[in-house]
């Protein structure tokens, strides 16, 4: 049926899985987590909350799926010889995609939440680590140091980054009420935070870098 303007309205975008998934994705990131309801999500959706019961039993059930398709965004560590740079490009993907999807921190850190994506990542991390010659043991010690850098790295970032605005006029101020003679360190820290960062390696990257080379030593060493 036409409308009042003659024209025919657009279609409906058909409901699904997927869509019901992907605007969730959409409303975490543009609202955070805390925001995202039944309610919200069908006013998002155009649909009654009714609906989604069609396609997901409960809350948790969006969550699941959530998580599993931003852990489905980050590249895998590749199979070859040179595991640290398949290793180095996983984790840096893994990296930019949590900055993407802050919120997947939390829910990636809840061993209730280890879907498929989840675990096939961490196959593929402790795969090429173990075919580079590291133990069991020390692969999993290994997986665990680049695990917390990849999330700990994330969610330090998130927070800074929610008290950034200001954050010069603030730092100014502290180093001027800051005693240089008694803390000429930390002076000098809050001073290089006021500065522009250099371009080219970012923080992540350096503290990434450690590890591999550390671990690195140890494979060579035997």
């Amino acid at each position: 049926m036409a409308s009042e303007t003659g024209l025919r309205p657009l279609p409906r975008e058909p409901l699904s899985i997927d869509r019901v998934l992907r605007t969730a994705i959409r409303l975490a990131d543009e609202r955070g987590l805390e925001s995202l309801t039944m309610r919200k999500l069908a006013e998002a959706l155009g649909v009654e909350a009714m609906s989604l019961y069609y396609y997901v039993a409960r809350k948790d059930d969006i969550l699941d799926g959530i998580v599993d398709l931003v852990v489905r965004e980050m590249e895998l560590a590749s199979e070859g010889a040179d595991w640290k740079a398949a290793i180095r490009r996983s984790a840096i993907s893994a990296h930019e995609v949590l900055e993407r999807h802050p919120w997947a921190c939390g829910l990636m850190m809840s061993p209730a939440r280890v879907r498929p994506g989840r675990m096939r990542y961490i196959d593929s991390m402790l795969g090429r680590l173990r075919e580079a010659g590291f133990s069991a043991d020390l692969t999993d010690r290994a997986y665990h140091a680049l695990d917390s850098h990849i999330i700990g790295s994330t969610l330090w970032e998130v927070g800074y980054s929610f008290g950034s605005e200001g954050i010069e006029d603030f730092a100014t101020a502290f180093v001027r009420n800051l005693s240089v003679d008694e803390y000429p360190y930390l002076a000098e820290h809050v001073g290089q935070h006021i500065a522009k960062p250099p371009v080219g390696e970012t923080a992540f990257e350096f503290g990434l870098d450690l590890i591999l080379e550390g671990l690195e030593r140890i494979l060579v060493a035997g």
